[in-house]
Parts: C-alpha cells; structure tokens; sequence
C-alpha cells in the first residue's frame, strides 16, 4: 500500500530521481561503460511496484528507505554479476579494490538506514537538495566533484577519467565546490 492509503504506483514513480541520484553518486565510474545508474533505478522500481502491497509504512522517509533497501541489493547484485567470470572487469581493472571500497559504501549505507524516521527525512531533503544543485551544474565541474567526493578518486585518477591535467582537476573542483556552495546556499 502506498503512503496515500491507495495501490496506486504512481507514487512510486515520484521517487525516480532521488533514486537516480542514489544510483549515480554509489555506482563506480569505472562500471558506467558496462551499466548506467538509470538501469538500476529502472530495475528497482520494476521490482517495488509488485511488492507495493506488501509495504507496511505509512510515510514518504519510510517508502525512500524502503526503496533504498531495494536499491542497494540491485547495486550489490549488479557489482557481484560483473564479476563472474563470463564479465570479468578484473582485465579492465582492478576489481578487488572496486569490490572492497562497493561492499565498503553499501555496507555504510545500510547502517544508516538503521538512524531515526526524522533523521532520515532530513537526510532524504539534504540529499534531494544536492542533487539538484549538482544537476545544475556544467557537466565537467559535476563529474571531477562526483568522482572526489562520492567516489573518493585521487586528482590523478580524476586527471585520466576526464582527460585533464592535474592541475585543471585541482582548479574544476575549487570552482566546482564554490558553485556547489553558493546553489545549496540558495536553496537553503
């Protein structure tokens, strides 16, 4: 049951883009060539429309953490099928320290999930205000921060996904992080 009091789905559909950002900031850049967050938020929202009638929450942070749950098995299922050996990432690149630092952030995720319904509301609007603020933002600039600051690249590591120096790194996220700033202080 929705959190309307109806089976209807729709709601559900209301959620896509806090799922989306979800998706896109947990998602290793390397697996983007192989997967795209959209496909995981498509899979996870395919998976939770038959399982609305078995939803026992009654608010909107409940049905968020409940498809965050969701999500997060989709993510891990995901990272765990292109590791076998038919797809082995392992000849692309390294895979266990993208296996440890996926299961790291997945498993810091989940225990979140464990924090107060007032907590996790304000931790759902926080989150939807970032992604609209990085939504916003130039591409370039979104991309060296998402890579820094969700992934935790190095400026080197950075430098060779986008094909820039280390130096022009440095400079897109000091500009990147004071844009950021300013459009999440405009929206506060």
């Amino acid at each position: 049951m929705s959190v309307d009091g109806t089976q209807d789905g729709c709601e559900l559909e209301t959620f896509r883009p806090f799922l989306h950002f979800l998706a896109r900031t947990r998602l290793d850049p390397r697996l983007q060539s192989k997967l795209d967050a959209s496909d995981i938020v498509q899979q996870t929202l395919l998976e939770a429309y038959p399982a609305l009638a078995d939803f026992r929450g009654r608010s909107r942070p409940e049905m968020a953490a409940w498809l965050r749950q969701i999500l997060a098995r989709n993510l891990a299922n995901a990272l765990r099928d292109f590791c076998r050996a038919k797809r082995d990432l392992a000849r692309e690149q390294g895979l266990e320290e993208l296996a440890a630092n996926s299961s790291a952030r997945l498993l810091k995720w989940l225990e979140a999930e464990q924090s107060s319904p007032s907590l996790r509301l304000v931790r759902m609007e926080d989150e939807a205000r970032l992604e609209a603020a990085l939504e916003a933002m130039p591409e370039a600039k979104r991309e060296v921060l998402m890579l820094r600051y969700f992934h935790g690249w190095g400026l080197p590591a950075i430098g060779k996904q986008v094909g820039k120096t280390v130096s022009a790194v440095a400079s897109l996220l000091h500009r990147g992080l004071l844009e950021l700033q300013t459009r999440l202080k405009e929206t506060s």
